[in-house]
């Protein structure tokens, strides 16, 4: 499956229960609830580039399936990992006590982190 297109942010479920979870603080939280974001996929292969807008920031990720990379966790901290593929249609990494799993689903792209008992999900729909 490619995954190439643009998302736009559409739903999320667990947010808040989450990122208390992995120690967000409060005021990041705050900021980070209700604010959309588009992700631009760009899938070469097993290459992909990732740019996520979210207000006025741009996080751009790199990574080639099945080789080491480091990453930065939703608490900052810099992980090294693997993305690997479950088939042809889910990408997972795991970093530390998180694994996140990406899949494209018809026209929408759903994440799910998992961080112990909690799952926190988006849904986002393609809009190019």
């Amino acid at each position: 499956m490619n995954f190439s297109g643009k998302y736009e942010l559409q739903s999320q479920e667990n947010f808040v229960p989450f990122m208390k979870a992995i120690d967000i603080p409060d005021e990041l939280i705050t900021k980070w609830k209700d604010m959309k974001s588009v992700s631009e996929i760009i899938q070469t292969g097993d290459h992909f580039k990732i740019n996520v807008t979210m207000g006025s920031e741009v996080i751009v990720h790199e990574f080639t399936i099945g080789e080491e990379l480091e990453v930065q966790s939703p608490s900052g901290e810099q992980i090294k990992t693997v993305v690997t593929a479950e088939g042809n249609h889910k990408l997972v990494i795991k970093m530390k006590d998180i694994t996140s799993v990406s899949e494209v689903v018809g026209d929408q792209l759903i994440i799910t982190m998992t961080f112990g008992a909690i799952q926190y999900k988006t849904i986002s729909k393609r809009i190019r």
